[in-house]
């Protein structure tokens, strides 16, 4: 069995295309089906243990992969990481930064330390990516970069570290399509709602309480799949979002619309996308019944 795309066979031949934190998740999911569809992937992140699985299935799936092992907070890795890229493969066409993280915590527990090191690693990390990757490259051949946020809108309580960096990454994507567009370089990002995902099981056992109650506070009464993400993605670095920047694309169910005022009904007819044939539920959601 293959990757079962929406988007046709072949679509980014010839491409390279940079996905950070691909050694899981959202990453590991997007890796598969832009491979499926004919990119070069070179995955990047932390673990080289996660990022030699990735690669070993994408492998076996026929597709063609590179792993980088890069801390994307650290300037020189990063710089090292795209020379790497372009050595071995001699372009960059996309970057997806998905690489990021964070803990639950109420704000006025956050230490200047914990708050900075959430924000080095959902900002920072993700803006020195998209420098050296259009200083180095995209600024004379242009490209697409799509920026992976979160469900931000209206506050995002027990998070506020990751709210403000994950704002502070829409505002740059903004910024970013702006300035870089006369260079034929398309930025936009895509705010996941809650999606099952391996991240499930690296929350404490609190958050993970919280995760379980999720589902009915949403209008489309589920957990997204990481199939429904990686095909934002996608489109994004697609041609078919060739007069699309500076945008971002929410794929949340629906959550930030849902009002004290409504109340929400069991949802009838939802058939959630699920396309990645190597899909793992999380441990979390194991034995819990249909949530995605």
């Amino acid at each position: 069995m293959a990757y079962q795309s929406v988007f046709r066979p072949g679509l980014f031949d010839g491409q390279v295309i940079i996905v950070t934190g691909g050694g899981s998740g959202l990453g590991r999911c997007t890796a598969h089906e832009l491979s499926a569809l004919g990119a070069h992937v070179a995955i990047v992140g932390r673990n080289e243990e996660k990022l030699q699985k990735v690669r070993a299935e994408i492998l076996a799936d026929g597709g063609r992969v590179s792993t980088h092992v890069c801390d994307i907070r650290e300037e020189a890795q990063v710089c090292a990481t795209i020379d790497a890229v372009l050595s071995g493969q001699g372009r960059i066409d996309g970057l997806v930064n998905n690489a990021g993280g964070q803990y639950r915590a109420p704000m006025h527990t956050i230490s200047t330390k914990g708050f900075e090191a959430v924000v080095r690693n959902n900002l920072t990390g993700g803006f020195i990516f998209m420098r050296e990757a259009y200083n180095r490259w995209m600024a004379e051949n242009g490209g697409a970069v799509v920026n992976i946020i979160a469900d931000i809108w209206n506050g995002w309580p027990d998070f506020a570290h990751s709210a403000a960096s994950r704002g502070g990454m829409l505002t740059l994507t903004e910024t970013a399509a702006c300035e870089w567009g006369a260079s034929g370089v398309r930025v936009n990002a895509v705010a996941p709602g809650g999606i099952a995902s391996s991240g499930f099981d690296t929350y404490a056992p609190e958050a993970k309480a919280k995760i379980l109650e999720f589902p009915p506070t949403v209008p489309l009464q589920r957990f997204g799949t990481e199939s429904e993400i990686s095909a934002a993605i996608v489109f994004l670095l697609s041609p078919a979002a060739a007069y699309i920047t500076g945008s971002c694309l929410r794929v949340d169910g629906g959550t930030p619309n849902a009002r004290g005022t409504w109340k929400l009904q069991p949802a009838r007819r939802e058939q959630p996308f699920n396309g990645f044939h190597r899909t793992e539920t999380p441990e979390l959601l194991r034995g819990e019944g249909p949530r995605a």
